[in-house]
């Protein structure tokens, strides 16, 4: 029962975000890991995250330019099993620690760059702190998308329904125009989440072959990470099913305050429920209310923004009538996708969260007793290894430097070491029975590995797949339509199990038991089986209900923060939000560390998570005290503006700005730049606290100032005085697709798609130098590969026709049946 990553040596040479939380991840699956800081320590390492972030590290000082110490590191890389860093492209080269020169050392070594940009591409020298890059690729404008919706957006089409009249202040989002910043790190986010799958992607093909290799990373991945729903271009949008209203601007997206002035979450909203539900004086929580084939509900095509908007209003009136609490208890009862929208702090207050271990409570000899982000995905083998305790600057350097002088050999390698990979997953099986986004896109990730993954589809499940929302998760997967309430096509899937390595699904858990699909079942069809459950919820009372991202990003205060709802601003679901794909980045994960497993032990286990685990993951940089109550920390305004005069977006006389001003040389660049040379002697802007002191005074001036020019104009003369500034893009997504360099490197990918033409999407999210990633086939259609994997098993034509017709499996196209269930 060791942690899956135990006895291997992690060296950890990151600050900010992506690094120390992809390097924490790892040691809290046992990995021994030292952060190796500059003499001082970290710079970085006074903000609240890195109270969770750098836990279970040891941490050690040492100057890479001394020659003593840089042979102590040398010593260290010897006996190490994974490097992490995040330096700026051409900075390893320098120091003499780059992987070219430390493979010559360590061939077994697994080195890892997190960037900004990237190495040798033409945003390489950027700046590269989340809110500029959010800026340069407009990730800012997608966080609630464009009037005309992405697919109308990125085609270059106007907004069909430009005429409507729907009040701005029934939408989501600042009531202002322009682009939103948002309190989630994106881009950090997402090149974790890229750099933790990379890691562990490498450590397992290692097994296979022996060899280390780079793992390439970077923060504009993690920005195509978070847009992979909303940068798909397609050529024929106007297939019957494909467009929806729901990635649009101008639609209501469910948000609805109560009676207690509290907001809740209803995602889909569902009108039948809350009318029927609010119509006496307490309210009705029928189950019967929220049937899944409800005509009141909303479906996906494009004009339901029309019905979406009549609605709103009239449910708003509905929802007010009662409280935040009451309307959350009667959707528990009635099985609706519904929860409060509540803060940071509060989330970690809760006690379910708690009980279940996403939430620890430790305690910390500054703060005292606190709560964090526990263990984020559980393996039945290999239990999580939490230490919460974070070192002191330098704690371990003595340590280190007796480690480096007796040496030793890094963790063997494993006994298939030797072989080829041409990926890290080839010749892995993955079932993939999920549906929705969860599910799929952690099976799609596997898939971009090399693996090969069957999509278990159920007859009618073309309706959703027709969703360009699907698209983007289902890609290089087979499709098998099976009734699996049949015996005969559980017959087929047995067969499948048989051959498979992994079986993996969201559905809810009590309904795989009822269907002989859960863990125990399957288990005795294949030993070693590596299960993997998704949820939306913590284990406990909340588990059986609906969850999706929307209610994750409610419970666990994605949407309060990214919605300024501190400082008064209304919630905010982030169209790039790592709720749905965040479970599916922890899922792989998972999965490939449970493969590691096996290749060590032939063993198999259940592994899961869940969608509020990720949005846990998303809030770590904050902790609280077990009564909710938190501590200062930066929070954005309420018009999304952002943290501070020197942290936010600014409007110029055309087009938008953001900057972030990290010392007092680029605060006297800006003064000076901009002609306000006088503030920088002035006692109300001196220095940081004045400051802040001072800040929507400063803010205004600022803001005036820039008001006298375009954006482009403030910037050739702001970047060339060394002012960390960025224009908010609003063309960056639109040449995505037609970009070489990331063509080249199958950032982008594209297909020819049956139904929509020329399909373009985001692409591979992490290199591997030995074992790269493959772009596997289109995004599938329903059930077109029935035959083919059936043929495969030895089913005649004849035998397969007869089940097609009894509807104990399904060809590709739409199914014969009497009425279109509702969407």
């Amino acid at each position: 029962m060791a942690a899956v990553l135990e006895n291997l040596k992690v060296l950890d040479l990151t600050w900010g975000i992506a690094g120390p939380m992809t390097t924490m991840l790892m040691a809290d699956h046992g990995a021994d890991v030292t952060k190796i800081e500059p003499p001082g320590g970290d710079p970085y390492r006074n903000q609240m995250g890195y109270k969770v972030w750098q836990r279970g590290k040891k941490r050690a000082e040492l100057d890479l330019k001394n020659a003593e110490d840089r042979d102590v590191f040398l010593a260290l890389v010897d006996q190490a099993d994974v490097l992490v860093e995040s330096y700026a492209p051409g900075v390893t080269q320098r120091l003499g620690i780059d992987y070219d020169t430390l493979k010559a050392r360590n061939p077994r070594l697994i080195y890892c760059s997190i960037t900004g940009y990237g190495r040798e591409t033409e945003h390489s020298d950027r700046p590269a702190y989340d809110a500029l890059v959010m800026a340069r690729t407009g990730m800012m404008w997608e966080q609630r998308g464009w009037p005309e919706g992405a697919l109308n957006h990125l085609a270059g089409r106007p907004d069909p329904f430009a005429d409507a009249e729907i009040p701005t202040e029934w939408t989501q989002g600042a009531d202002r125009e322009g682009p939103l910043f948002p309190a989630s790190h994106w881009p950090s986010l997402g090149a974790f989440f890229n750099a933790s799958l990379g890691i562990n992607a490498a450590l397992r093909a290692r097994e296979h072959t022996g060899r280390g290799q780079h793992v390439e990373t970077s923060l504009l991945q993690g920005v195509f990470a978070g847009c992979a729903g909303v940068w798909q271009r397609a050529e024929n949008i106007d297939v019957d099913g494909f467009d929806s209203w729901i990635l649009c601007s101008r639609s209501p997206k469910g948000h609805f305050q109560c009676r207690d002035e509290r907001w809740i979450h209803n995602w889909v909203p569902n009108p039948r429920f809350i009318l029927e539900a609010s119509k006496g004086d307490t309210l009705e929580s029928n189950p019967d209310l929220s049937v899944q084939n409800d005509p009141d509900r909303f479906g996906t095509g494009p004009e339901e923004l029309l019905v979406m908007a009549h609605y709103h209003p009239i449910l708003q009136e509905a929802v007010s009538k009662f409280t935040a609490d009451e309307w959350v208890e009667a959707a528990a009862k009635g099985g609706m996708t519904m929860q409060d929208v509540r803060s940071v702090e509060q989330s970690l207050a809760d006690s379910l969260f708690l009980k279940d271990g996403c939430v620890a409570e430790f305690e910390d000899p500054e703060l005292g007793t606190i709560r964090s982000v526990g263990a984020t995905y559980k393996m039945s083998k290999n239990p999580a290894t939490i230490n919460h305790r974070v070192a002191k600057v330098g704690e371990h350097t003595d340590e280190i430097k007796r480690l480096a002088k007796t040496g030793g050999a890094p963790a063997p390698a494993g006994q298939k070491a030797g072989g080829s990979l041409r990926a890290p997953l080839e010749g892995v099986k993955v079932l993939d029975l999920g549906m929705a986004i969860a599910g799929p896109f952690g099976c799609q990730l596997l898939s971009d590995l090399g693996a090969e993954v069957i999509k278990v589809n159920g007859l009618y499940d073309m309706f959703w797949h027709r969703v360009h929302i699907a698209y983007m998760s289902n890609r290089g997967k087979k499709s098998i339509t099976l009734n699996v309430k049949d015996p005969r096509s559980m017959e087929v899937l047995h067969k499948l199990v048989q051959e498979a390595d992994v079986v993996h699904h969201n559905m809810r858990y009590d309904a795989a038991e009822r269907l002989k699909i859960d863990y125990e079942s399957l288990k005795q069809v294949n030993p070693k089986i590596i299960y993997c459950h998704t949820r939306g919820f913590e284990t406990g009372p909340r588990q059986p209900l609906p969850g999706n991202d929307q209610t994750g990003a409610c419970l666990t205060g994605i949407q309060y923060e990214d919605g300024g709802m501190h400082h008064g601003g209304k919630p905010l679901w982030s169209f790039t939000s790592f709720g749905d794909t965040g479970n599916g980045f922890l899922s792989a994960v998972a999965v490939i560390q449970a493969l590691y497993h096996r290749d060590r032990t032939g063993e198999g286990q259940f592994v899961d998570t869940s969608i509020v685990n990720a949005g846990l993951l998303n809030t770590s940089y904050a902790v609280a005290k077990p009564d909710g109550t938190g501590f200062d920390r930066p929070k954005i305004d309420g018009q999304q503006f952002g943290y501070s005069a020197g942290h936010r977006v600014y409007a110029t006389k055309q087009g938008w700005l953001c900057m972030v001003l990290a010392n007092e040389s680029h605060w006297d660049a800006l003064f000076t730049t901009l002609g306000l040379a006088e503030l920088a002697a002035d006692s109300r802007f001196a220095d940081a606290e004045a400051r802040a002191a001072n800040d929507a005074e400063l803010a205004g001036l600022i803001s005036e100032r820039l008001a006298a020019d375009t954006a482009e104009q403030w910037f050739q003369r702001l970047d060339g005085a060394g002012v960390p500034v960025e224009i908010v893009s609003e063309t960056f997504s639109l040449g995505v697709h037609d970009n070489p360099e990331f063509k080249k490197r199958q950032w982008v990918t594209s297909f020819d798609h049956p139904h929509v033409g020329k399909l373009d999407q985001i692409g591979l999210l992490v290199d591997l130098s030995d074992t790269p990633g493959r772009i596997g086939s289109r995004p599938l259609i329903v059930g077109e590969h029935t035959k083919e994997i059936l043929a495969g098993m030895g089913y005649t034509e004849a035998q397969m026709d007869e089940l097609e017709e009894q509807f104990a499996i399904g060809y590709a196209g739409m199914p014969r049946m009497p009425t279109r269930p509702a969407a």
